[in-house]
């Protein structure tokens, strides 16, 4: 856990319990704060990576007297557990993975933050061992977890809808993930394991103009953002040419002017040819607000870098996704300018989805006005449906019976309807033998059967629903990822819980306004943001130019590398996949292709640095 850590690490063993911790010290206790933290009076210590963001309010209830400068969010969390036991965690707002081991009770007690923005992995043989980690890898160091792949999250891998499969399982046997929002409670006796929160919609927030809505909301917001400020070294942001980085920037940057603290350090991805991409114009206009000090990467710029970049794909947690390029470029970049704190727009999307208005606007008669969303909305998405298939669609949605809307809707999005699955199976390059032995099309069933809700269900209800899939936090943790390997810490202002909840109390004209998503961030944003920014239209995601350049100029290195794990990769993909992916151009311009191949190179890079793996032995064909 080095790369995590890399300032320093300790631990402390009782009996049969021992606790370890490594120090990245990105907030200002954390510089002189020594975990594990043990309180005597009690026997409990505690070890947590942990970034607590109502510090004031808990010091009160707790009545805890010292200057709260001289305690650590860590101590604050095993008071925090004196006090409420077990519900501690529900008291708790910010990021958050610990573990607290009470030496009267004989028992040890863990919990991850309310969206799993920080990372845990464990182990647990019945009346054996429990042993958990921020990262698969140090526990697979221990003589007792077996280095043994799961191999169905090969198939999850390679299948992109599969990702969102669950919150538990990891590329290997016998290492779980603790899902967002649980607790564990481990004794001699056993484990025990539970949901201590539930992202939840409430009452839908009733204010008197558009102007109260932007208000309130910025209000929230700029809370979010003051309190990933918080640092004890530099801080800095990704930007986009979108709004959800682009208002995090904004915010963030005044804060620090009037702190002193400025300016603040932005890092983007930016096309080669930026007067043809409408992204890099946009985002140059956000870059000419006050206060930033900008830096940008462009596809050719690889050339310096695609070896370390090869040298990360390799040792990654988990294979790389096409798009993580991009992504670890700009920490690359964050980590040359000694930034140990980065802060994103992720998922601003999700948390301001519109999903469900539409219908309901036209279940509850409104027709015209839902005409006029989608006739303008067109304008923003540009190459939809047209106005009027969407209308008879949404007024499919709001009118057919229940099991033909849920047949429909099925099977219009991702090809997960019964029908398709054996046909998405042979199209994903699978072979067919690995599709049986890991029961790949239940794995499609599962995903085909994930609980949803009605699309007339409150907006709220439907927007907490999707924030609580599991591709939102299969999204977080690569983000943590990279950022981890890198000495850097990921933090995600749209996640805060105080936020989120504000968000889905939303009605619908606050989501989406004369064709405008997110309109209410686009309000709250007036004199933060440029107009051309707040209201730009469309959407261009730089990724595929990154990874095809990348795997343009990697592209004997990748060869050979596929060529290498060639018998290894035959235990899971067809052979004529494997050979076409070969005869590939290494300068694709077809996004599939460049998906698959990325897939197939990236899968080969992962496997060759896991020698230590015990492959299982096949029955005979």
């Amino acid at each position: 856990l080095e790369r995590r850590g890399p300032e320093g690490s300790s631990q402390r063993q009782k009996d049969h319990v021992g606790l370890g911790y490594t120090l990245l010290a990105t907030t200002p206790e954390m510089a002189w704060e020594i975990q594990p933290f043990h309180h005597a009076p009690s026997d409990c210590t505690i070890t947590a990576d942990a970034r607590l963001d109502n510090r004031e309010e808990l010091l009160t209830a707790l009545d805890l007297n010292r200057p709260g400068n001289e305690i650590g969010d860590a101590e604050i969390i095993l008071h925090s557990y004196l006090a409420w036991g077990e519900a501690c965690p529900e008291r708790l707002l910010g990021d958050f993975a610990f573990a607290v081991y009470d030496g009267n009770k004989g028992r040890l007690f863990c919990a991850r933050d309310h969206f799993g923005i920080r990372p845990f992995y464990y182990h647990h043989s019945e009346h054996r061992l429990f042993a958990f980690a921020s990262e698969p890898e140090a526990l697979l160091k221990l003589d007792d977890v077996p280095y043994s792949l799961n191999e169905a999250r090969i198939a999850d891998f390679l299948v992109e809808e599969l990702e969102g499969l669950d919150l538990v399982s990891t590329f290997y046997n016998g290492v779980l993930r603790l899902p967002p929002a649980h607790s564990i409670s481990v004794t001699t006796s056993g484990l025990r394991l539970w949901r201590y929160w539930m992202l939840e919609a409430g009452p839908e927030l009733r204010l008197g103009s558009d102007e109260d809505y932007a208000e309130a909301f910025l209000d929230v917001y700029t809370e979010a953002v003051r309190c990933r400020l918080r640092s004890h070294g530099r801080v800095g942001s990704m930007l986009s040419g979108g709004m959800d980085s682009g208002s995090v920037v904004a915010v963030a940057s005044e804060l620090l002017e009037k702190e002193g603290r400025g300016p603040l350090p932005t890092f983007s991805a930016i096309s080669s040819q930026p007067e043809n991409c409408i992204e890099s114009r946009t985002l140059q206009l956000s870059q000419s607000l006050a206060g930033l000090e900008p830096y940008d990467t462009n596809p050719e710029q690889l050339r310096n870098s695609w070896s370390s970049i090869l040298s990360a794909v390799s040792h990654a947690g988990e294979p790389f996704e096409m798009d993580e390029i991009l992504v670890h470029c700009v920490y690359q970049q964050a980590k040359t300018q000694g930034v140990n704190v980065l802060l994103d727009g992720v998922p601003g999307d999700n948390v301001l989805s519109e999903t469900g208005y539409i219908p309901r606007l036209v279940r509850n008669g409104h027709w015209l006005t839902a005409y006029r969303e989608m006739r303008l909305r067109n304008r923003f998405f540009e190459g939809g449906a047209t106005p009027v298939l969407q209308l008879l669609r949404a007024a499919g949605s709001a009118f057919a019976p229940e099991v033909l809307k849920d047949v429909y809707s099925h099977h219009i999005n991702g090809n997960m309807h019964p029908g398709r699955i054996s046909d998405r199976i042979r199209y994903s390059g699978i072979r067919a033998d690995f599709a049986r032995r890991i029961d790949l099309e239940g794995r499609f069933r599962t995903i085909y059967d994930i609980p949803g809700t009605a699309i007339l269900s409150p907006l709220g209800e439907v927007t907490a629903i999707g924030m609580r899939q599991p591709y939102i936090t299969a999204g977080i943790e690569r983000y943590g990822r990279i950022a981890s390997s890198l000495g850097i810490e990921s933090r995600h202002p749209w996640m805060d819980r105080r936020l989120v909840e504000l968000c889905i109390s939303l009605p619908g004209h606050q989501r989406l306004a004369k064709g405008w998503p997110k309109a209410i961030l686009r309000k709250a944003m007036k004199g933060h943001l440029p107009y051309r920014v707040r209201y730009r239209r469309g959407k261009e995601h730089l990724g595929p130019n990154f990874s095809s350049r990348f795997l343009s100029m990697a592209c004997l290195s990748l060869q050979q590398a596929v060529l290498g794990q060639r018998f290894i990769l035959e235990r899971y993909i067809n052979e004529d996949t494997i050979e076409s992916v070969l005869k590939l151009s290494c300068k694709m311009s077809d996004i599939k292709e460049l998906q698959n191949f990325s897939n197939l190179v990236f899968l080969a890079l992962w496997l060759k640095s896991r020698k230590q793996i015990s492959w299982p032995n096949y029955p005979e064909k």
